[in-house]
């Protein structure tokens, strides 16, 4: 089956670009040395104007007992929020995730909060150490093209500005009112923070050309046989979508994306294959290759958004971006085994094959927020994204860490990510047979995953299961 998806797409002019600020501190934020900044919906002309007003890192969070906003009405106000998420204390060791990041540390939380609430734009303080990668890769992904769903008619008005700005240029902006960007971050760290109103106006302008356009998720279902279960559903998932053509590297301008993510949907694909030769399991399993990965999510979110079947009837995502075309591992990297009962779950079923699920090497970056099972963790639905770990059988010790960091380096994002006869599929196949198996087993359980009590989405999940009055 197909399911058609809109996609929006717009680009400023970089000349039609104007960042002003004035009262207190006055001066022209330059893009994009100063500034990125970028319109919040498919318009022609987008703008937005109101007092700048500091938010600290605009997270609402009742389960962690933690409100930046304190009542505060922000309407036609523009936001200016830290990234990240406020840090853990001694005190409070898990607070936001200690060390790893929650969805309230990403920018499309600080933006989506900032919609909620009114406000007519945001400007996120950059710093590499916080977002977890420099200036220039702000530059590149937002300077451009944006790519984004039509707005639906129930949401919020859109922000007419969306943006980020440099820490040099957000302290050199606050000194001029008087204000100190880094006790106002310090400030942030506490419950007891409260939104600082600047004095300080910003106007944003520019002229955008924009075009609508549509793309497909694909979907495909093998049917379970239980007459109470059928109808409830184990996704497995993986993007078909990749860069195109793009700028030139050493005369190759066809990015690929051959692991990126061929390797899922290939790997997909067999799974649903088997499956469909396979005795039918009680639920049925649903097979998702989703578009516009690449460009921020958009297949996936249109899908969380507009599912084919009640997302509530949806009792697990099992999501596969890049799979190992490096051989047989020991390990799994798992992003979100500590989210939720899947984690476990899993643990449990490949520890008789002498494997484990190893801890995330950097929990800081985010990378649970950055794949496709985001989008359906998003409505509610426990998600995981498996891959190989770095543990490889018959290889040195570090062989793992340097073929990441190679593929990393040289191929990533680039058009050298392009199939090689070199490749050892042998562990795309073990990757394959344990989301099959893994698969099955939640389709025949008689136990369904939960989200853990301090997951982002557990109340997303409890509000989709409620029975309709």
């Amino acid at each position: 089956y197909f399911q058609t998806v809109p996609i929006d797409v717009v680009k400023a002019d970089p000349a039609s670009i104007k960042v002003t600020a004035t009262g207190k501190s006055t001066m022209t934020l330059r893009s994009p040395d100063d500034v990125v900044v970028f319109a919040g919906s498919a318009v022609d002309k987008s703008s937005a104007s109101g007092e700048l007003v500091y938010v600290g890192y605009g997270a609402s969070a009742p389960e962690y007992k933690w409100d930046d906003f304190k009542g505060t009405d922000v309407k036609g106000k523009i936001l200016l929020v830290l990234v990240n998420d406020p840090p853990a204390t001694a005190a409070e060791p898990k607070l936001f995730g200690g060390k790893a990041m929650t969805y309230y540390g990403r920018w499309t939380y600080k933006y989506e909060e900032a919609e909620r609430r009114g406000a007519a734009g945001v400007l996120i303080v950059h710093t590499t150490e916080s977002a977890s990668y420099p200036w220039h890769t702000v530059v590149g992904s937002w300077s451009g093209e944006q790519r984004m769903l039509p707005r639906d008619a129930s949401s919020p008005p859109p922000l007419g500005m969306r943006g980020w700005i440099t820490d040099s240029a957000a302290t050199v902006l606050l000194e001029g009112a008087g204000l100190d960007m880094a006790k106002l971050r310090k400030d942030a760290e506490s419950r007891d923070f409260k939104p600082v109103s600047t004095g300080i106006n910003i106007d944003f302008s520019a002229t955008n050309s924009v075009k609508h356009l549509s793309s497909e998720n694909v979907v495909g279902v093998v049917r379970g046989h239980d007459s109470k279960l059928k109808d409830q559903y184990v996704a497995i998932s993986a993007h078909w979508d990749h860069l195109g053509i793009g700028a030139p590297v050493n005369g190759d301008s066809i990015y690929n994306g051959s692991v990126d993510n061929a390797s899922g949907v290939a790997s997909t694909l067999a799974i649903a294959r088997a499956a469909a030769k396979m005795p039918t399991t009680r639920r049925s399993l649903i097979f998702l290759f989703v578009t516009a990965e690449e460009s921020g999510l958009l297949g996936s979110q249109y899908y969380g958004e507009h599912p084919t079947v009640p997302a509530s009837s949806i009792v697990a995502d099992l999501n596969l971006d890049v799979v190992t075309v490096n051989g047989r591992v020991r390990d799994l990297d798992v992003m979100g085994d500590n989210k939720s009962t899947l984690g476990p779950m899993l643990a449990s079923l490949v520890r008789p094959q002498g494997m484990k699920l190893s801890p995330d090497a950097h929990p800081e970056a985010g990378h649970f927020y950055r794949s496709d099972h985001f989008s359906f963790a998003k409505v509610g639905i426990p998600s995981v994204s498996i891959g190989a770990g770095e543990d490889y059988v018959g290889k040195p010790k570090d062989f793992g860490a340097k073929a990441a960091a190679d593929y990393n380096a040289n191929r990533y994002h680039q058009p050298a990510d392009a199939y090689s006869p070199d490749f050892d599929l042998s562990g795309a196949a073990q990757i394959s047979n344990i989301v099959l198996n893994f698969a099955r087993t939640l389709a025949n359980s008689a136990v369904t995953p939960t989200w853990n009590a301090d997951a982002e989405f557990k109340a997303a999940r409890e509000k989709s299961l409620k029975p309709v009055s």
